[in-house]
């Protein structure tokens, strides 16, 4: 049970309508348990939306970056809940495998399925700030030889991005989206 109940319908119709902009169109199940528990914030989540709609539906990366990112960062958090989100519809609409999806969550996801060079940059950048919060010169002139920089200020607002919503969805203890793919085990 999430630490702070979800917002359940019929929703007020402030609300029905800012969940409908959270969530795609003709979905078939209702918005995000982590979308409802911000509704009880409305100010909040006018204006979490406003960076995370831009990132996913305006961003510079390619959608397959952009997922890789997000699945190593909720991955090394441990946010079994937002991993599952993706996995089961961003980063397999983004052409990510299940094989590489399971690889995110592993130690060293390069030794566990072949990367592109940029798509090892990127997960070495991740580890990188997971771990220390900062880039060495080698990752940062490894993401320069794929990324412009408009891209690169995006990867790390979208790292920081995802790392909040990790701390959001850990600390509300929010469970699993029935319909999520699954966090691999160990």
């Amino acid at each position: 049970m999430p630490r702070i109940e979800p917002l359940h319908p019929p929703y007020p119709a402030s609300v029905e309508h800012a969940l409908r902009r959270w969530m795609p169109p003709d979905v078939p199940h209702e918005p995000l348990t982590l979308f409802r528990v911000l509704h009880r914030n409305p100010e909040l989540a006018s204006r979490m939306f406003a960076l995370g709609a831009g990132l996913l539906g305006h961003g510079l990366l390619p959608a397959a970056d952009r997922e890789i990112v997000i699945a190593r960062v909720t991955a090394r958090t441990g946010c079994a809940y937002e991993w599952g989100v993706h996995a089961a519809t961003l980063a397999r609409q983004a052409g990510l495998s299940p094989e590489q999806l399971r690889a995110t969550t592993g130690i060293d996801p390069g030794t566990a399925t072949s990367w592109l060079p940029r798509h090892q940059a990127l997960l070495d950048a991740v580890d990188e700030l997971h771990e220390t919060a900062q880039l060495s010169q080698s990752v940062w002139d490894a993401l320069r030889i794929h990324y412009e920089e408009a891209q690169l200020l995006e990867l790390l607002v979208l790292t920081g991005w995802y790392r909040t919503i990790s701390y959001l969805a850990n600390g509300l203890l929010l469970e699993e989206e029935p319909w999520g793919a699954g966090f691999p085990a160990g």
